[in-house]
């Protein structure tokens, strides 16, 4: 049985494992952390298209145990005013509506699951080289002074990714937005969401969703312009986080500020990026998926679905492909042009601020007409481009 070194534990790297041990394939997962990455990240959202893929391996039902649904958004403008709401793709079949949960939940949900199938994973393993042995074989060697040998290399270690770099010296390094995205749950506020809804406010100076869980938690995200900081100012803590939301959205009439400032500690700040294109998808026997080949910024809430559709897609190519040359050309071939594209949506809603009076007040009647088109179509998005995308597990790659 061929064996896959998986670089990278959390969340393209254990679904490629899982994937991979359908298609037939042995797989390890080498995890930079030394203890896993629970404690990373803040919330994020699956929608149809990664629950989907999830569900085409058998893996979705531990992410929905750990999650909870919203089938509605609904979207204000800075001044309180309504733009209505619409139903969120997926809804008509309930297993398929979009999920939220803690991104630490998914990671520990993901790697439970694919250790219950058997899948090894190793900790403390942060890649440092990888080599071809004159027999084809790849050998990986980590930080730790340790080595790995396989028959494949899949290099799902996120946006910074060791693994891009060493298949390509020149891959381009990934590129600020100009925002910054601070997260943050609180249980204490006055303005919750209405249930399964997510409300999108479209502020003066930035963006504001939140959704509340049937606990009574609710989940917020701000997008707020802002140069990229170095790492010491993004540890400046949950007060300057807090500060920051509220002083963005005060001047609005909507409960963006008062959320923020019933937070307590669970607040964090982080610099937005994307990579557009990466030239070099895979070498001779090391292959990129999820954010170390196309990274999205977080405005589309796509990175974790696209993510997880590159892994169930790779195993597919590996299983019906005679070798892994040929497997790496399909997948990306069947690849790379969606999650470009992906990636240039989400830049485009990063880019959606507006400054001026006038500008906002368009801004408010083109969403306005966007979402009423949307109800008069009557769908539940499985026509839409972005998720309505679904992995064929039982079609042959060809």
């Amino acid at each position: 049985m061929a064996h896959a070194l998986i670089i990278g534990g959390g969340i393209a790297g254990p679904v490629a494992a899982m994937a991979l041990r359908k298609a037939g394939f042995d797989a390890t997962v080498h995890e930079a952390y030394p203890t896993g990455a629970d404690h990373l990240g803040a919330f994020l959202v699956l929608f149809a298209n990664g629950l989907a893929a999830l569900r085409s391996i058998g893996a979705d039902v531990t992410v929905r145990e750990h999650s909870f649904p919203a089938e509605t958004a609904e979207f204000l403008s800075d001044t309180g005013a309504p733009l209505g709401a619409r139903p969120l793709a997926g809804t008509a079949e309930p297993a398929l509506s979009p999920r939220t949960l803690q991104r630490a939940a998914l990671y520990r949900a993901l790697r439970d699951e694919a250790v219950r199938r058997g899948v090894g994973i190793e900790y403390g393993k942060r890649l440092v080289d990888a080599t071809t042995t004159a027999g084809g074989q790849v050998v990986a060697s980590f930080a730790d002074g340790t080595r790995a040998e396989g028959d494949l290399l899949i290099g799902a270690d996120g946006i910074h990714s060791r693994t891009r770099t060493l298949l390509d010296p020149a891959a381009p390094p990934p590129r600020h937005t100009g925002q910054l995205t601070v997260c943050g749950r609180t249980r204490d506020t006055t303005d919750p969401a209405p249930p399964h809804t997510y409300r999108m406010i479209y502020g003066r100076r930035g963006f504001f969703g939140c959704t509340t869980a049937p606990d009574g938690t609710t989940y917020w995200f701000a997008n707020i312009p802002g140069a990229e900081l170095p790492a010491a100012d993004l540890a400046a803590g949950p007060d300057h986080w807090r500060r920051r939301v509220i002083d963005t959205f005060g001047a609005d009439r909507t409960p963006a500020a008062a959320i923020a400032a019933a937070t307590g500690d669970a607040v964090v700040g982080m610099n937005a990026y994307d990579i557009p294109t990466t030239p070099v998808w895979h070498g001779r026997r090391a292959v990129l998926i999820g954010d170390a080949a196309h990274a999205t910024a977080p405005n589309a809430a796509q990175g974790a679905s696209l993510a997880i559709e590159d892994a169930v897609v790779l195993a597919r190519c590996l299983r019906d492909l005679p070798d892994a040359q040929r497997a790496f050309a399909a997948y990306e071939r069947l690849r790379r042009e969606r999650v470009e594209r992906a990636v240039a949506l989400s830049a485009e809603m990063a880019g959606r601020l507006s400054p001026t009076f006038e500008e906002r007040r368009a801004r408010d009647a083109e969403v306005a007409r966007q979402v009423a088109e949307k109800v008069a179509e009557k769908g539940d998005g499985s026509a839409d481009w972005l998720t309505g995308y679904r992995v064929d597990w039982a079609a042959t790659v060809r």
